[in-house]
């Protein structure tokens, strides 16, 4: 936390803080505001969550390139501004009586959209501000921002549902989005201006592909967060029905079982660089998506007793698996990537990654009219607990220390 005496760093994290607060409001209030406000189907649920990350997919690649080219501090600027305004026309359209699901589906996308911009430019944009000494130190930090924004976010965000309903809720993500691009522009340090290329746009596109998988340990880590992935927006849109429909949860009781995902994430970011100093970075890497998986099974039995017990032991070690995750495999993608591609690496991962989860979004939506909701969940348990095969069955398996400068192909 020394790192927040530094007057740049601050600024991207007060931006990060509002901007995780109002991510994880807006978790719970456009597929809420979907089934409460327009009694959207299982179907229409599944085509929103896609609809939110169909951007990875369509524009993840380019994303990259055209962020190596330009100032990422104006990139993620724009992108917060262009993201307040599309998801303020949501409670707009709900007081005018004329929302519908079409529209969500449009805003959505849009916010898909400029997402995809400000993540590519957000984590190449780090390592200018912090060195890449204090990598690790800096993703700390900004893991336990969204750990803890979704140990609250949640809870107050369930209770601000239940009160103010889904659609003028997404007023405070709008006001997070705004707060976001406000404190990036305090920071001071600036970018060196870079010379203009003459590469075609496709060119630049396949450096940074060629570079993620032409990487032995890159890849296998696309492999797995990519599967992960996949397996839990299949359950997402199919498991907030049954809280919300079948079990007849209020949105303040799902925000709460919820926000215990972000008790998990805390300790997972204290106990992360123990956890190293003790397994290693490979084990660690691979011990934290496999170990929470096999939970995954307590989901198609949930009822409204004792059983909510389960969710949120589930909710709690997935959590702590993830921040332990995050930590270790984004310092070291960072840190081992040649500056002038960090934009274009981190596009193709999150190509690879985020493109899985209109897939898994729309597999969860056709699972759940086809074969219910329990049976989908059932599915999704199963695929979960495959995504740890990618690390365990490469040298990350044993790897203490992952290594900052290798062959770049195997």
């Amino acid at each position: 936390m020394s790192l927040l005496r530094d007057h740049d760093f601050r600024g991207l994290f007060l931006a990060d803080s509002a901007s995780q607060v109002g991510a994880q409001l807006l978790l719970l209030a456009l597929p809420l505001a979907a089934v409460s406000a327009l009694e959207a189907s299982e179907f229409e649920v599944g085509a929103l969550a896609a609809c939110q990350t169909a951007a990875f997919v369509v524009i993840g690649l380019p994303a990259g390139a055209i962020v190596d080219r330009l100032s990422k501090r104006t990139v993620m600027v724009v992108s917060d501004w262009a993201r307040a305004a599309a998801l303020a026309s949501v409670p707009v359209a709900w007081w005018l009586d004329v929302l519908t699901i079409y529209q969500l589906y449009v805003v959505a996308l849009v916010l898909g959209v400029f997402t995809v911009f400000f993540d590519a430019a957000y984590q190449s944009y780090l390592p200018h501000l912090v060195g890449r000494e204090r990598l690790v130190e800096g993703n700390s930090a900004l893991e336990g921002v969204r750990t803890v924004a979704q140990l609250g976010g949640p809870s107050a965000g369930g209770y601000l549902i239940q009160f103010l309903t889904a659609p003028f809720a997404l007023v405070v993500t709008v006001a997070g989005f705004a707060w976001s691009a406000v404190c990036l522009t305090t920071i001071r340090k600036r970018e060196e201006r870079r010379e203009r290329r003459d590469a075609h746009l496709a060119r630049e596109i396949a450096e940074g592909v060629r570079y993620v998988l032409g990487h032995r340990l890159l890849r296998r880590i696309a492999g797995c967060t990519a599967t992960a992935n996949l397996f839990h927006s299949i359950a997402q849109p199919v498991l907030l029905l049954l809280l919300a429909r079948d079990l007849g949860l209020g949105a303040g009781a799902i925000g709460l079982l919820l926000a215990a995902g972000g008790v998990g994430g805390v300790i997972g970011v204290l106990v992360n660089a123990r956890l190293v100093r003790r397994f290693g970075q490979g084990p660690t890497m691979w011990l934290a998506i496999a170990l929470p998986a096999p939970l995954t099974f307590v989901l198609p039995w949930l009822q409204a007793d004792w059983r909510l017990v389960l969710f949120v032991l589930y909710e709690f070690c997935v959590g702590a698996g993830i921040a332990v995750y995050n930590v270790t495999q984004v310092s070291f993608r960072q840190a081992i990537t040649p500056e002038p591609l960090l934009g274009r690496m981190n596009a193709t991962i999150r190509f690879l990654v985020w493109g899985t989860l209109p897939l898994g979004g729309l597999l969860g939506g056709v699972l759940g009219e086809m074969i219910g909701i329990r049976s989908a969940l059932l599915a999704a348990a199963f695929g979960a607990c495959l995504a740890f095969l990618w690390l365990v069955t490469s040298p990350l398996r044993s790897l203490r220390e992952l290594p900052v400068s290798e062959e770049l192909s195997s």
